[in-house]
């Protein structure tokens, strides 16, 4: 075991960079099926292209444009789709809390047909709002799936309350400017 350790991180130092500007090296470069180069030419056109991004800006949103939508008067409901621990801990105010197991079976009574959607998670790293976003569409919603989730509505400092009350953040300088309302992008 302790070999295998020894070879793969001397494998991880050969293959990875440690400093930047340095380049990665394949270990097999006939291999393209485990790795993807950045600049790797790619068989779509431009058109392809524009189809795949204006596609996925039907289908997505972000804290940023969910907040100034709220601002600016948009009709649609935030649904947070996580479970009751995480409701309770914190959510977007304004929020409605419906659970991805539950939204067969209750947004048709919450929710009026035709109402936009968008719906949020925890963070990048769960797939929650995708799901509570499948159901939403299996019920005939329009519905947009809030990337970023919680974390990052939390983070980029927008409204957030939990079951103790109103919960003040600054803007975490990563993920929001800090002398800006938005990222103006």
């Amino acid at each position: 075991m302790v070999l295998f350790l020894i070879l793969f991180a001397r494998e991880s130092m050969r293959t990875h960079p440690r400093n930047i500007g340095e380049q990665f090296t394949v270990p097999d470069s006939t291999d393209r099926s485990r790795h993807y180069p950045v600049a790797m030419t790619f068989r779509a056109t431009a058109a392809d292209r524009i189809e795949h991004f204006s596609r996925k800006l039907e289908f997505e949103t972000d804290p940023s444009d969910v907040h100034a939508a709220i601002h600016a008067g948009e009709s649609f409901v935030l649904v947070d789709t996580r479970g009751d621990v995480a409701w309770r801990q914190g959510r977007a105010v304004g929020a409605r809390h419906l659970p991805t197991r539950e939204i067969a079976a209750r947004a048709a009574a919450e929710i009026p047909a035709g109402t936009p959607v968008v719906v949020y998670c925890w963070s990048p790293g769960c797939n929650g709002a995708t799901k509570g976003a499948l159901e939403f569409a299996k019920l005939g919603y329009e519905v947009r799936e809030m990337i970023g989730g919680f974390e990052y509505w939390a983070k980029e400092g927008f409204p957030v309350e939990s079951d103790e009350g109103r919960i003040v953040r600054e803007p975490d300088v990563l993920t929001a400017p800090a002398a800006g309302p938005d990222c103006d992008c």
